[in-house]
């Protein structure tokens, strides 16, 4: 594919080799076989700099007219309307929308098939201070809790400041029961770490703490994909990782200069995610239990 203004710098005339668009294309047209079971057959936010992350972008949902026919798209139902939104279903998408200075793609939880039913569980560990200890004690905290119910989390890079924690479900409950009960687990973590975490939205109520934020339990909700690069300097990736490497991985670790040595040497840590997928009534009733 060709790429239009190959040349143009998104991140920046300091960044290292690699990340005009030209760069940014090729880093999602090696990683797209890694990358694209996670975004496949789900609606996607794209978050576009046209002018390099030095300028404002913006977020687009709908697909624009002049996309290619040969790009997938599902009907999404809005409070407004009913609108086309684009899905990245190979390779060639990924790829053209780096041409479109999409540095990152956002992932719905859920799946075409069923959009009123998730199939993603997500814990965003947002930390409140600098403490990276105290934010990985805290997503460590979180991983045990879930595993205390039975459910088996993954955890990635945020690619920004915090960590990601997924837990995959067999896709049937509405994101209002899903929401909820990932609203409890929050809850039952502050219980456990009060002078740690908490579920304050309002900033200037955290007190320094970790937010566990469960909003993107919800439907048209979005979080950035795994493998996707961040529009921040020096293109911070979103990266998988085993819950082993917790203490010693920060949440901007990699970027698109070193995630593809990991991949290569390592493999993909979220490998054979869906097999691990849940129900939640059991879980319900051990955190009944448990608090």
């Amino acid at each position: 594919m060709e790429i239009s203004n190959p040349e143009k710098e998104l991140f920046g005339p300091d960044a290292t080799a690699g990340l005009t668009k030209l760069g940014l294309a090729k880093y999602y047209q090696a990683v797209a076989a890694t990358m694209v079971p996670y975004l496949a057959d789900r609606p996607i936010s794209m978050q576009r700099f046209p002018d390099g992350i030095g300028s404002p972008g913006f977020y687009e949902k709908k697909v624009p007219k002049h996309f290619p026919a040969w790009v997938d798209t599902v009907k999404v139902e809005t409070a407004d309307d009913v609108q086309c939104q684009v899905m990245v279903n190979d390779q060639r998408t990924l790829v053209y929308l780096a041409d479109q200075a999409c540095i990152t793609p956002h992932a719905w939880l859920s799946r075409s098939r069923a959009l009123d039913a998730p199939d993603q569980l997500m814990f965003d560990m947002d930390p409140s201070t600098e403490d990276l200890d105290g934010l990985r004690k805290a997503t460590a905290m979180l991983g045990e809790l879930l595993d205390e119910l039975g459910l088996t989390s993954f955890v990635k890079t945020s690619g920004a400041r915090g960590y990601h924690v997924v837990v995959p479900l067999r896709q049937r409950e509405s994101f209002d029961e899903t929401r909820a009960f990932a609203g409890e687990v929050a809850e039952a973590l502050v219980e456990r770490a009060p002078s740690l975490v908490t579920t304050a939205q309002r900033k200037d109520k955290r007190g320094g703490l970790v937010y566990v934020d469960v909003a993107r339990n919800g439907y048209g909700q979005t979080a950035a994909a795994p493998y996707a690069v961040r529009a921040l300097p020096g293109a911070p990736v979103s990266t998988p990782i085993e819950w082993y490497e917790l203490d010693r991985v920060s949440p901007d670790e990699f970027t698109v200069s070193t995630v593809l040595g990991r991949i290569s040497r390592r493999g993909d840590a979220w490998h054979g995610m869906r097999r691990r997928a849940h129900g939640l009534d059991r879980a319900r009733d051990k955190l009944a239990r448990l608090r």
